[in-house]
């Protein structure tokens, strides 16, 4: 996978802030209720932070060693039974949700959301463990609860994982997830003005249709390099 698709997944995931905040925003905005559990003199602000940046890392860690399972097991299938055209047709499946995606970046078709309806029953199991860790007052307890999280049933994350998939190995598959998982980065960082101007200026329709647009051009790219290797 090209340098275009590591950005290409950055974008996915920056661009994806309210589908992001929809599904986790609730456990993000628990961080900013942590006066009870504060002590006397720390800094309430300084709490917040590490608890979001420990969730966050967490969150991004599943999601890299997701797209190394499944970036490495496909290339590894493909080795074992010496299928040439194996991640051809993979990449077509992957150009194909990316242009997917890119509809659903652009607010021109929502079909994307409904995938997710193949992860729920994994999360039914996980679930009640990840409730366990709440309320989260610590950055070990955050990190854990993150990486839980990270498994949540989510169209965004299934899509980019396509593109891991198609990436060939599992170093390239883990990049692709931990780029998307950086994008998604800014929107669950729900203190400070900074990240309420970004939020602000990614919600604006003109920048969600030029950043669809490249993501679909991508998966046309996609498509194209796939079609030539058939």
């Amino acid at each position: 996978m090209t340098d275009y698709g590591l950005l290409g997944a950055f974008i996915v995931g920056l661009m994806g802030a309210g589908h992001c905040v929809g599904m986790c925003g609730g456990l993000v905005a628990s961080f900013a209720s942590q006066q009870s559990a504060i002590k006397i003199g720390e800094n309430l602000l300084l709490k917040q932070l590490k608890l979001q940046f420990s969730y966050n890392f967490g969150r991004i860690v599943s999601y890299s060693i997701a797209g190394a399972l499944l970036g490495g097991s496909a290339a590894t299938l493909s080795h074992l039974f010496n299928v040439d055209d194996y991640l051809v047709w993979l990449r077509v499946f992957a150009g194909i949700m990316m242009i997917v995606t890119g509809l659903y970046i652009a607010q021109l078709w929502f079909g994307l959301t409904r995938i997710e309806f193949i992860g729920k029953y994994l999360w039914s199991k996980i679930g009640p463990t990840a409730s366990k860790f709440l309320p989260i007052q610590t950055p070990k307890k955050a990190v854990i609860a993150g990486m839980i999280w990270g498994w949540l049933p989510c169209g965004l994350v299934y899509s980019t994982l396509t593109w891991s998939v198609a990436s060939g190995s599992a170093v390239s598959g883990a990049l692709i997830m931990f780029c998307f998982g950086l994008g998604t980065f800014p929107a669950m960082l729900s203190t400070g003005m900074a990240a309420k101007t970004l939020a602000t200026w990614i919600q604006k329709k003109s920048v969600r249709v030029i950043s669809g647009i490249f993501i679909i051009l991508f998966g046309i790219q996609t498509l194209y390099v796939a079609y030539n290797q058939i």
